[in-house]
C-alpha cells in the first residue's frame, strides 16, 4: 500500500507542474466519491466548500493560460507555487508512514518534481511567446492542461504507471537541460 500512495503521489505532483489546481480539484472529486483515501489531515480536500474552491480556481487558472504574455506572468507566481502544491499533494496522498518520512518525500519527490516540470513548461511557454509572439501560448496551455488532467487520472486510477510516467517525464527533461547545457557551451 505504501508504494501505491508513493506513486500516486508523484504522478499527482507531475500533474501539479502542469496545473497547480486541476490534481486538487480531481483529488476533492476522488475523495468525495471514495477512489481515494487521504492522509490525517487532509480529509478536508473532499469537502463541499474545497470542492467548490478547487472548481472557482480550476477554471480561472486554466482561463488565464489562454491570454498570452499574461500566461508568462502567471508562470513567474505558478512556479514556486508548484513546489509548495506538489509537496502538499504528495503529503495528502502517501498514508501510513512516519511523518517525517512522509514530509521529507513529500518535499523531495513531491515538491521537486512539481518544481522541475513547471520549470520546464514555464520555459517552453517564453520560448513560444519569444518565437511566435504569444500566438502558439493557448496550444502550449492546452497540451499543458490536457497533460495534468491524464496524468492526475492515471494517478487515482492506476497510480503505478503514473509513477512511472512521472519519472520517465523527469529522466527527459534532464536530459534535454543537460543537451541545453552542452549546446550552450558550445555556442559561446
Amino acid at each position: 500500500m505504501e508504494l501505491a500512495s508513493i506513486l500516486l503521489g508523484i504522478g499527482l505532483s507531475a500533474a501539479v507542474g502542469f496545473r497547480l489546481f486541476i490534481p486538487f480539484l480531481l483529488i476533492s472529486v476522488a475523495s468525495r466519491f471514495g477512489l481515494m483515501e487521504l492522509s490525517s489531515g487532509f480529509e478536508w480536500l473532499g469537502s463541499t466548500p474545497a470542492l467548490i474552491l478547487l472548481g472557482t480556481a480550476t477554471v480561472l487558472e486554466v482561463g488565464a493560460y489562454f491570454i498570452p504574455f499574461f500566461d508568462n506572468l502567471l508562470d513567474t507566481i505558478a512556479t514556486p507555487a508548484a513546489v509548495i502544491c506538489g509537496t502538499i499533494v504528495m503529503a495528502s496522498t502517501v498514508v501510513e508512514m512516519d511523518p517525517l518520512i512522509k514530509w521529507t518525500m513529500a518535499v523531495i519527490a513531491g515538491g521537486g518534481t512539481a518544481g522541475l516540470i513547471k520549470g520546464a513548461t514555464a520555459t517552453t511557454r517564453a520560448a513560444s511567446s519569444a518565437t511566435t509572439g504569444g500566438i502558439a501560448n493557448p496550444i502550449v496551455n492546452m497540451v499543458e492542461t490536457g497533460g495534468s488532467i491524464v496524468m492526475t487520472v492515471l494517478a487515482i486510477f492506476i497510480p503505478i504507471i503514473a509513477g512511472v510516467a512521472a519519472v520517465l517525464i523527469i529522466i527527459y527533461l534532464i536530459r534535454k537541460w543537460r543537451q541545453f547545457r552542452k549546446w550552450r557551451r558550445g555556442s559561446v
